[in-house]
Parts: structure tokens; C-alpha cells; sequence
């Protein structure tokens, strides 16, 4: 389910050059991101934290907007990694602004996108993991 808000500017995100690990807590889930697959369902910019937890790491962070930078419900907090990820555009600050338990480490999952310079590791708070899905 992926699509372009016309709306906003579109971030500017560097891909990976190189393997890197990503880890979701509290899941305690690691994958590793190989840049040659990327992306992996187009869900977020392509390599976004969104796109990765969704279609690789198979953990359920919630979406409602379809990873376009139209809400905040993808909300994740980098606890390691975070010079590895794009700038937040003004775009995806509005959108945190609406989140909950907002912190300095906070990103929208569909706009971050780590750049491979490091591994990297991403807390998904209780309220947006999603654990029941529709089945359509």
C-alpha cells in the first residue's frame, strides 16, 4: 500500500550503500538489510524503517495513512543509529508533532531511512504496534 502524498516535498534520503542491522525493540527482532533488495514493499521512501519492519523484519507497525507522511501513527524512536538516517524534512516534524510520547529520538517510519553507516536500532511503542491486522 504505498503512494506519494502530492502535498509535501518529497525527503531527501540517501540509500544504503552497504549491509546493515536493524533491531525492534521491544520485540528484540534483528534483521539484516541488504541495499541490492531494497525496496522491499514500497510501503514508506524506499529503505524507510517502515518499509523494512513490514516487509523484511515481519513486525507490526502500524500505518494508517500507507506510509505517506499524512499522520503519525508510524511513529518509532531511534535509541542507536540515528546520525545513520535521513534529515526529517518540516513535512514529517508536522506530522510528529501529533504523536504520542514524542522525543528527541522520535522519526516517522516511513521517512526515515538509514543510510548503512551503522546499525541501527529502533523502539516501535506499545501503541503502534499493530497485532491484528485485516485480512484484505
Amino acid at each position: 500500500m504505498a503512494g506519494v502524498n502530492p502535498y509535501i516535498k518529497p525527503a531527501d534520503a540517501e540509500p544504503p550503500k552497504k549491509k546493515y542491522k536493524i533491531t525492534f525493540l521491544p520485540l528484540q527482532k534483528t534483521v539484516e538489510v541488504d541495499p541490492a533488495a531494497l525496496p522491499y514493499g514500497r510501503t514508506g521512501l524506499p529503505g524507510s524503517i517502515l518499509d523494512i519492519a513490514l516487509c523484511l523484519a515481519d513486525v507490526p507497525l502500524d500505518h494508517a495513512c500507507g506510509g505517506v507522511c499524512a499522520c503519525s501513527t508510524c511513529h518509532v524512536i531511534v535509541r542507536q543509529g540515528l546520525e545513520s538516517c535521513n534529515e526529517p524534512t518540516e513535512d514529517e516534524l508536522d506530522q510528529l508533532e501529533e504523536a504520542r510520547g514524542l522525543t528527541t529520538e522520535s522519526r516517522l517510519g516511513c521517512q526515515c531511512v538509514p543510510n548503512g553507516t551503522s546499525d541501527v536500532v529502533v523502539e516501535v511503542p506499545g501503541w503502534g504496534r499493530n497485532l491484528v491486522q485485516e485480512g484484505h
